[in-house]
């Protein structure tokens, strides 16, 4: 070996050292896995303490095979193991090298030793080598044992020892110490003598404690902890005394092993030498507490929504509602006379917390009992909690009308109360078949479906020829078939938008009348919101189908919609107020005037609108598009502050002509409701042609878009608002672009706009300000190259100019003004 071999060799030392320890660590490890895995496997079961419940006879039987297997490992490691030497470890480090520099500088030349040629040759050859030996890097391991242990015995060891170093203790492999010949004095003599665990009830979630390390006087455990406590050395040198078990039949307190439970505070205490005492004090399972958070309250369709509220010490598993008629406060009069039957208390479960504790909880239960002839009487709700130690607590009884459906047909409801005498108590059926004949005998105004008198005929005849001997199954279905019939009556299967309407005026009124609740009112209120926007639709597809010799012959009253808006408004207004019989007499007007009404459609703006009718609608759409953007930007920022519901006192929101600030559902379903006005106008451009039609889809799908983000914004939910207000955006900006399509189109086949006539005489070629031809002043781009016309930075620069200086003028309208800005910040 040269000198280059000797010098190279000593610059790579490190990294051969350490590949040679790689070689050891891996061979060994080859070797001896199943040794460690057994050994560690033992370690885990002494260390969780299960020599302290095997027989004598088992341990030393489990000792020798123990032994047994670990000297098998043993032999089988050394029998597979070999010693890797430092040739090897060289060779493992060459093959990682480019071209095996190593092995290069240990041979010699074997020819031309005596060519200056060819030594010359040689030595450049071995200082390329040794200039790649220098790139040495340690090479790392194998330690992969997948292939020798398929069935991964190694980690199973390996994660009992760290549960049991977890859950157990390294100290109880001094009690194998007992097996060895006078092991139990040495270690009386050398060590502890006694060891103690405290478990704690599952339930509590506490760790196990472990006694010998407890130095504190007192102690504070659940009650229901399990003590174990064993003892070492010569029989009664340690003795126990405890007054916290309560037991009767008490084993010889000088018994190695003492298993018992803590159930009450007392003395615990070990006599001897290393003893100790303790003043033990019981916590008790406190018995979970639930109630009522707040009344009870009716949603939609009848539903009712209940807040209520629990804590326990160490969590609630499970919490129910029991509902049971308030017999005491029910009006007995009519078909509640009698004695009711079979008025069973009505269990429903509470939704209970999926994540996070449940020490402390607030949940809504929100059910529909309509159906139930609990529904609309007095009742008292008891809620019960029960904890995980089998502990019950229970609230006191709460009285409250049970919320159900309300029926404001006077059929609909009249049938519904006859149905709760029905299921009050089966007594009540002559009495029920005596006043369906009465309410049957005339049905003239009365019965405004004939579906629905005819089947109510038919649950007549059926109840009549059995109620004398009415069974509780005939009984149930007839009681349905009368809820069916009355959802009929109530609701209807009307497809006319003018009968719906009038339906749900006549509901709204009767409403009014009989004092309904002020979510009833506002749930009535939207139900014929909708209906008078699907009538106005039918309107608006009925003048255009009229000539206007027709429309002008019709004779009826006109209203703008924006009148229309304005007595809806006050309306609602008026009710809120509390002022019932102004809002009748108003509902009543209204009424009237939907009978013979013709509407106007204008642009809502007094016939002030500049150019035609389809650029007006473009501009309004874009004005509904920017308020769109403003509303979602709002919401963005209500939800980055962590605030829901009504935006409060930062400037954002919009306010009413009185100065009230609204809500952003408030302000999502005036544009919704702008939206629809402009869809019922008819002035959209590209009616019957490709692009209108598709930009009538879009808008039909940003309205349900909006509709969906009011309703995500009633309910407080902010993420959701958002998605739905994002899709709005989308689909305005997609019907704009057809629009715009579609009304250029129009404007270069009539060729007649007054726009590009004017266009025309500034300009030869018929652009407008902006190098545009004339009918795509509303295109999204152009197909033109702009940036070849020398006119267009120059015509860009007077605009913008222009709109400053407009803006700027203080004599101008305030709104023409606000239109500038607008531009100016866009531009």
């Amino acid at each position: 070996m040269d000198d280059h071999a000797k010098a190279t060799l000593k610059r790579i030392e490190t990294p051969l050292r350490l590949t040679w320890a790689g070689l050891w660590a891996e061979r060994a490890v080859r070797a001896f896995w199943p040794l460690w895995t057994l050994a560690i496997s033992l370690l885990a079961a002494l260390s969780f303490g299960l020599q302290d419940h095997l027989p004598l006879e088992a341990l030393w039987a489990g000792a020798v095979a123990a032994a047994v297997g670990l000297a098998a490992a043993l032999t089988h490691g050394l029998s597979r193991f070999h010693r890797p030497t430092r040739t090897e470890a060289l060779v493992r480090l060459d093959s990682r090298l480019p071209g095996q520099p190593l092995a290069a500088l240990r041979d010699t030349q074997a020819i031309g030793a005596t060519d200056p040629a060819s030594r010359a040759v040689w030595a450049a050859h071995l200082a390329r080598m040794a200039e790649r030996a220098k790139a040495a890097r340690p090479v790392e391991p194998n330690l992969k044992l997948a292939a020798r242990d398929p069935f991964a015995l190694r980690y199973i060891a390996l994660t009992a020892l760290v549960m049991a170093l977890i859950f157990g203790s390294i100290w109880r492999l001094g009690s194998m110490a007992a097996l060895a010949p006078g092991g139990a004095s040495d270690i009386a003599a050398d060590g502890p003598t006694w060891e103690g665990w405290l478990k704690p009830p599952t339930y509590t979630a506490k760790p196990t404690l472990y006694l010998n390390d407890q130095t504190a006087e007192s102690l504070t455990l659940p009650v229901g902890t399990k003590l174990q406590l064993r003892l070492y050395g010569e029989p009664g040198s340690l003795i126990l005394s405890e007054t916290v078990s309560g037991r009767t039949e008490v084993p010889p307190a000088s018994d190695a092993a003492q298993d018992f439970t803590i159930t009450q505070s007392g003395k615990l205490a070990i006599d001897g030498a290393g003893g100790r005492e303790w003043a033990v004090s019981v916590t008790p399972d406190r018995a979970p507490t639930i109630a009522a958070d707040g009344p009870i309250s009716r949603d939609k369709g009848g539903r009712f929504k209940q807040k209520v509220k629990g804590s326990d010490d160490y969590g609630i598993t499970k919490a129910t509602v029991t509902i049971a008629l308030d017999l005491a406060q029910v009006d007995r009069r009519f078909g509640l006379a009698l004695e009711p039957e079979d008025l069973a208390p009505v269990v429903l479960d509470l939704p209970m917390p999926r994540k996070g504790k449940r020490e402390e909880f607030a949940v809504t239960l929100v059910d529909d009992l309509s159906q139930s002839v609990l529904a609309n009487m007095p009742v008292t709700l008891t809620f019960a909690a029960v904890d995980a130690a089998g502990q019950q607590g229970n609230s006191a009884p709460t009285t409250a009308v049970l919320p159900g459906k309300r029926f404001f047909d006077p059929a609909a409801a009249a049938l519904i109360e006859l149905r709760r005498d029905l299921l009050w108590t089966r007594a009540n059926a002559p009495r029920v078949v005596q006043i369906l004949r009465a309410l049957t005998h005339k049905p003239e105004g009365f019965f405004t479906n004939r579906k629905a008198f005819l089947r109510l005929r038919v649950a007549m005849k059926r109840l009549e020829a059995d109620a004398a001997s009415l069974t509780p199954a005939l009984r149930d279905e007839v009681a349905e078939e009368l809820w069916q019939i009355a959802l009929l009556m109530e609701e209807g299967d009307l497809n006319d938008a003018r009968e719906r309407l009038k339906r749900a005026q006549d509901r709204l009124a009767e409403a009014i009348k009989r004092g309904a609740s002020p979510e009833e009112i506002q749930e009535l209120m939207d139900e014929m919101r909708q209906a008078m926007d699907d009538y106005m639709d039918m309107l608006a597809e009925t003048m255009e189908e009229r000539t206007p010799e027709e429309q002008s012959a019709d004779g009826g009253a006109t209203m703008s919609e924006d009148q229309l808006q304005e007595m809806l408004d006050r309306l609602q207004k008026l009710m809120e107020e509390g002022k019932t019989a102004e809002a009748a007499e108003l509902l009543a007007q209204i009424q009237e005037m939907m009978e013979n009404m013709r509407m106007v459609q204008g642009d809502g703006q007094g016939g002030k609108g500049r150019g035609s009718p389809g650029q007006q609608a473009m501009r309004d759409l874009g004005e509904t598009l920017r308020g769109q953007q403003g509303l979602s930007d709002d919401a963005f920022r209500d939800m980055q502050r962590g605030r829901q519901g009504e935006a409060e006192g930062d400037g954002q929101q919009g306010e009413q002509p009185g100065g009230e600030k609204q809500s952003l559902a408030e302000r999502q379903e005036a544009l919704r409701r702008e939206l629809e006005r402009l869809e019922r106008q008819g002035n959209l451009p590209g009616k019957g042609g490709d692009r209108g039609e598709a930009g009538r889809q879009s808008l039909d799908n940003a309205r349900r878009a909006m509709r969906e983000a009011e309703d995500a914004l009633r309910d407080e939910d902010l993420p959701g608002a958002l998605d739905r207000q994002a899709e709005a955006l989308e689909a305005l900006r997609d019907g704009i672009r057809d629009f715009g399509e579609a009304l250029a189109q129009e404007n270069r086949q009539e060729g007649q706009r007054q726009a590009g006539a004017e266009a025309r005489q500034d300009d030869p070629e018929g652009r407008d300000p902006l190098g545009r031809q004339t009918g795509e002043s509303l295109r999204i781009g152009s197909d033109d190259n702009l940036l070849s016309d020398k006119e267009v930075y120059r015509r860009a620069e007077e605009l913008l100019e222009e709109i400053r200086r407009r803006s700027g003028d203080l004599a101008r309208p305030e709104g023409e003004r606000d239109y500038l800005k607008r531009l100016l910040d866009l531009f």
